[in-house]
């Protein structure tokens, strides 16, 4: 893959830390805002700065570039972390796709699933893209299958898509709620448009389950396709066309 170049008319520099896999447009600007970015030396103070062929862009010190895009999904094996690196050493998921410490590109994971949770995890240096998936107002939808170790009565499922308390400023609610495999009812899929630190756990402990096992089985329609856990793949160009045609303007 070749990497890519500044345009000879100029980038505005949140489009090149964007595409440099540091941040999200909207988080670049807040940078700038910090005086944390540099042009050749020189702290940018204005958000439309341009950025020129041949120029230098360095954040806190450290000087960035332009990379070519990734957009991969792994099917994430329990027992890892979603972080790009963790501090005390912990297997994360970097670790299962082979990356460890050496990511050049700046490939992040979209969001963040619990340690032992399971399923589909998408990764990119697609800052934009990755902040557009992750913004509730653009309702993602995120599926999961949900074992209990006892039975989900029927009126729970409709508490689960009504909302139940998890002790946040506002009750936590499915999209939607239904058996995996009726009449089997220890097997459950929810439908998420949201993302909350352990909503789903936090959600059925409220309603007096404890959960066996969880696997997210979508994310913004992208499916596993039959990969194996902790495997990975690219993203085929009609399913990355379709993760930004759900968060369009």
């Amino acid at each position: 893959m070749s990497t890519p170049t500044v345009p000879e008319d100029g980038m505005r520099i949140n489009k090149y830390l964007s595409r440099a896999g540091v941040c999200s447009r909207r988080k670049a600007d807040t940078l700038v805002e910090a005086r944390r970015v540099a042009i050749n030396g020189e702290v940018v103070t204005a958000h439309g700065t341009q950025v020129h062929p041949g120029d230098t862009v360095a954040v806190d010190g450290e000087t960035v570039g332009l990379q070519e895009k990734e957009y991969l999904v792994l099917n994430k094996p329990a027992g890892c972390i979603t972080t790009v690196r963790d501090d005390r050493g912990r297997r994360t998921v970097m670790d299962v796709i082979g990356r460890g410490y050496a990511n050049p590109t700046g490939l992040a994971p979209v969001g963040r699933l619990d340690r032992d949770t399971t399923g589909v995890l998408l990764l990119t240096n697609d800052g934009d893209l990755a902040h557009r998936l992750m913004h509730p107002s653009y309702e993602i939808d995120k599926i999961y299958f949900v074992q209990t170790k006892q039975p989900v009565k029927p009126h729970q499922l409709d508490q689960l898509r009504r909302g139940v308390d998890i002790g946040d400023d506002r009750p936590a609610r499915a999209a939607d709620a239904a058996y995996v495999q009726p009449p089997q009812k220890d097997w459950v899929a929810l439908k998420l448009h949201e993302g909350r630190n352990r909503q789903i756990r936090r959600m059925c402990d409220a309603l007096g389950h404890r959960v066996r096992t969880l696997d997210r089985v979508q994310f913004g329609g992208i499916t596993l396709h039959g990969l194996e856990r902790g495997a990975v793949r690219s993203l085929t160009e009609q399913e990355i066309a379709d993760l930004r045609n759900r968060v369009s303007p």
